[in-house]
Order: C-alpha cells, then sequence, then structure tokens
C-alpha cells in the first residue's frame, strides 16, 4: 500500500509539472497566435491526464510517449507543411492579417506643414532625460517618458528640477542613434519624433483600419484599401506591402504545374532527380559488388588491407569529401584538369557544363557511396552457403551460371531492400549536391531558382530560402508535398518488393 501511495504521488507530481508547462506553452500559443498548435497541444496534455488519472487507461501509459514525439515529429510537421502548401505564405506575406493591419496602424509620415521643434535635452545622474521643445509658434513644450506638457510662460527652472544638467550639442549628437527611437505623443493622430540632430517634427499617423467594414483608409489621400487576395489593395490596383498569410487553395500547385516558366524548370529538376538517384544507386552497387567480390576471394592476399583502404572514402566526412572534391574538379587550377591537359591536352569544365556538372556529381557520390555498398554485399555474400556453389559445380554450371542463379538471387533477398532505401536516400541527398555546385549552372528563364544540377529537396531548400525576388515558403511546400508522396511510395514498394524476395529465400 505504501509502495502505491508513494508511486500515485510521483504520478501527481509528474502530472502538475506537465500540466503547469502546458498552461504556460497555451498562454504563449495564444498570444502568438497559433491556435493549430495550441489544439494539438491541449489535446495531448487532456489525453496524458486521462491515461493517467483513468484506470482504464493503464495499458496505454506506455504508448503515450512514443505517441506524443510521433505526433510531434511526425504528423505536427506533416499537418503543418499541408497547411503552408495552402497558403501565400512568403516574402510580403508572413504576418497575420492583424498583425498587418497593426503596423498599417502604427505608420506615421512627415507632415510637411508642421515645421520643426528645437529642443534641449537635460539628464540627471541616474540618465533619466527630460526634453524641452521649442514650437514653431513659440509654445514651449516638455517631454518625458513620451509624454508631452505645455509648459509655455512657465520659467524653466519651475519645469526643469535642479539635479538635471543641460547636454552640450556634442553630447546630443553622440546621442542621436537613441534618441532616433524617441517619440511622444502629440494628441490623437501626431507623434513627436526626431527629424534631424538638431530638431523634432510632426508625424502625422497615415493609416486607420476600419473593422466593421473591413477597410483601411489613407488618412492623407483619403484612399480606401480593400483586402484582395493577402494584400490591401487600392481601386485602381495599388497593393500596400507587407500582405498576410491567407489560404489560397491549390493556387500552388497549379503555379507549379501551369506556369511554363515554373513547370519546365520544375519537370527538368524532377527527371533530374529520378536520374541521379538511379545512378547513384546503379554505380555504387556495380563497384560495390565488384569490389566485394573480389574481397571474398579466400585466395586473394592482402584481403584485410585492402579492405581497410576501400573503406577510407565512407570513414571521412561526406561534406569534407564533397569540398576536397570541389577543389579538384576546378577548371583552372583542379587536379582533374591539370593531369587531363597534361596527358590529352584538354579542360574540361566540371562545374560549368551542365552534362559535365552531373557527371562530377555521380562521380563523388560513387566515391562516397561505394564502401557502404561494398560492406553489405560483403556480407550478404558470406551468409550465402558454400553447399549451392558445390550442387552449381556438380550440376556443371560456369562462374558466370553462379554468379547469375545462385549469388545475384540469394545475394538480393539482403541488398534489394537496402538498394531501394538507397534511392531514398539519394533521391534525398541534399548535402552533395549542395556542397558541389549549389544547384548550378542555372536554367536559363527559370522564374523560380532552378538549375541543371538541382535535385528537389536542393529546389526546395532555394525556393524557400534562397530566391532573389524573396522566400516562397508556400510554393516550397507545395513541393515539399511531392516529395514526400514519391519518398512514400517508395517506401511502400520497399515493403512489397522485400516480401516478393522472402519467397525466393524459401524456393531456393
Amino acid at each position: 500500500m505504501r509502495g502505491l501511495s508513494v508511486k500515485r504521488l510521483f504520478y501527481g507530481l509528474g502530472l502538475g509539472i506537465m500540466n503547469v508547462a502546458v498552461i504556460w506553452c497555451a498562454i504563449y500559443l495564444w498570444g502568438a497566435q497559433s491556435y493549430g498548435l495550441l489544439a494539438l497541444l491541449l489535446l495531448g496534455a487532456l489525453a496524458l491526464n486521462a491515461l493517467f488519472i483513468l484506470p482504464g487507461g493503464y495499458p496505454y501509459r506506455y504508448l503515450a510517449p512514443a505517441a506524443v514525439f510521433m505526433t510531434l515529429l511526425v504528423i505536427y510537421p506533416i499537418v503543418y507543411t499541408v497547411y503552408v502548401a495552402l497558403t501565400n505564405y512568403g516574402t510580403g506575406n508572413i504576418l497575420t492579417k492583424e498583425q498587418v493591419v497593426n503596423q498599417f496602424e502604427n505608420r506615421y509620415v512627415l507632415d510637411p506643414d508642421a515645421g520643426n521643434y528645437a529642443f534641449r535635452v537635460f539628464e540627471n545622474a541616474q540618465s533619466d532625460r527630460i526634453f524641452l521643445f521649442t514650437a514653431p509658434d513659440g509654445r514651449l513644450l516638455l517631454g518625458r517618458a513620451g509624454v508631452l506638457k505645455d509648459v509655455t510662460g512657465q520659467d524653466e527652472a519651475d519645469v526643469i528640477p535642479a539635479v538635471y544638467r543641460e547636454l552640450e550639442r556634442r553630447d546630443v549628437i553622440r546621442l542621436s542613434t537613441e534618441l532616433s527611437s524617441l517619440t511622444f505623443e502629440y494628441g490623437e493622430e501626431y507623434q513627436l519624433r526626431m527629424r534631424s540632430a538638431s530638431a523634432f517634427a510632426l508625424y502625422t499617423k497615415q493609416y486607420s483600419y476600419d473593422s466593421e467594414k473591413d477597410e483601411l483608409v489613407d488618412l492623407i489621400s483619403g484612399v480606401v484599401y480593400r483586402p484582395v487576395n493577402g494584400a490591401f489593395q487600392a481601386p485602381d490596383g495599388t497593393r500596400l506591402t507587407p500582405g498576410f498569410r491567407i489560404v489560397v487553395g491549390l493556387r500552388n500547385f497549379q503555379r507549379l504545374f501551369g506556369n511554363p516558366q515554373i513547370t519546365g524548370p520544375f519537370l527538368r529538376v524532377f527527371l533530374w532527380t529520378i536520374t541521379w538517384a538511379l545512378l547513384s544507386v546503379g554505380t555504387t552497387f556495380a563497384v560495390g559488388l565488384f569490389l566485394a567480390l573480389l574481397l571474398n576471394d579466400p585466395y586473394l592476399r592482402f584481403r584485410r588491407l585492402y579492405r581497410s583502404l576501400l573503406i577510407l572514402p565512407y570513414a571521412v566526412p561526406a561534406f569534407i569529401s564533397a569540398l576536397i572534391w570541389q577543389g579538384l574538379y576546378h577548371t583552372e587550377f583542379g587536379v582533374i584538369n591539370r593531369a587531363l591537359q597534361l596527358l590529352f591536352d584538354v579542360r574540361v569544365p566540371w562545374l560549368q557544363d551542365p552534362f559535365y556538372a552531373k557527371v562530377a556529381l555521380v562521380i563523388l557520390n560513387l566515391w562516397l557511396g561505394f564502401p557502404y555498398m561494398m560492406i553489405v554485399c560483403l556480407g550478404a555474400l558470406q551468409s550465402i552457403n558454400n553447399e549451392m556453389y558445390e550442387a552449381a559445380l556438380v550440376d556443371g554450371a560456369t562462374t558466370w551460371q553462379q554468379f547469375r542463379y545462385v549469388t545475384m538471387p540469394l545475394l538480393m533477398v539482403s541488398v534489394a531492400p537496402l538498394l531501394v532505401s538507397s534511392f531514398s536516400f539519394n533521391f534525398n541527398n541534399f548535402s552533395v549536391i549542395y556542397l558541389l555546385t549549389r544547384g548550378r549552372p542555372p536554367i536559363p528563364g527559370a522564374q523560380t531558382p532552378a538549375g541543371h544540377t538541382d535535385i528537389l529537396i536542393s529546389y526546395t531548400y532555394r525556393l524557400a530560402f534562397e530566391s532573389g525576388r524573396g522566400v516562397d515558403y508556400g510554393l516550397a511546400s507545395a513541393v515539399t508535398l511531392i516529395i514526400f508522396l514519391i519518398t512514400g511510395t517508395i517506401t511502400f514498394i520497399n515493403f512489397r518488393f522485400t516480401g516478393a524476395l522472402e519467397d525466393v529465400r524459401e524456393n531456393v
């Protein structure tokens, strides 16, 4: 009974700490207007409390941590990516509508008819400052803590305490950066701000928002702006910046497949991604299998030495190898071109020409990937029973026939799932592409940052973070969903293919 009480106390304490953390996070998410994540957090917290409070939830307690992490790290990112793909989220449309309205309502412009306000600054030992402004009409204004007070006709000694000393002009100039951020409220529609090192000026409120009519009114020109496609737009088509996030449905997918200047480069990137993944898997597997067959020969001398040397490319971090190969491929000073110049009197534009840039990527990935395939094939070859080969010899099978009818079928039982996984990995092999070529050379005429050596994942990254006209998270998320569907399909095929190969093992 005592152990049970301690256990309940422990559970109660843990739930209490968790609930306090949930409440704190909920307040923050509410303030940040992240309502989707807030709802997910509250539902998750409610489910966890039910599991530990209700007796029927006992069997599911041990699954709860895995469910929580799966929700946070897998399900929520997928759902949020789908949401972003259906919005105009990107440069110029980062903020919510409420945040944009707040920005416009707090936008002030210089009133050209107000004139300059000369000022003097007084400071005490605690660096507390008092400002004394002289208006163009001669009125005297006292500014303190962002509030102005009319002190016209009063003596300076009466409004400025004796503990304050007036700052000299050089001190004011030194503080000009700090003073430029100060604002003093001057009625409901005006603010007094620093115009230059020697004067302040009145700034008038430019926009006012009518929540009932959902209109933004320019108080200076009288133009009325209404929300259209994620931005406030005037009747003549003029759009204010910044815009705001809205749900646009399938517009990003329509852009992707309906605009020739986007669709054309995207299809080229897509086809190269498939080709790149197939070439990467095919070349690394072919070389790795060839070396594994050589190293699997028991009569080969110094097998351990060869194996150690051939594993070295796999031991070196990929980003270091990519940077080294980038130097080797240098057109003027690279070792490869110097050797070709010496032997054949040619210089290959490895990283400038689209074809040679792709060849350079395949060679680099072959260097990085063949040790892994060699190790996998070595392990699979050593698992094949020698009696299979002895039976084949008795039947008169040649070396090629043994390889074709014995080695390959049994090898593929173990290796085929790894080949499919390798295809998925190379399909999203961002580091090699980005470190060696950064997707270059660029595709001419593309509206999006697409290059000849870009694969879908690097294309998505450049859309999101490296677009010359700003980021486009909505379009990048649409591409991400396409990648997700492709890799999901590959994973499904992997499972089906693995199951089919298990029948091969049973029939051998």
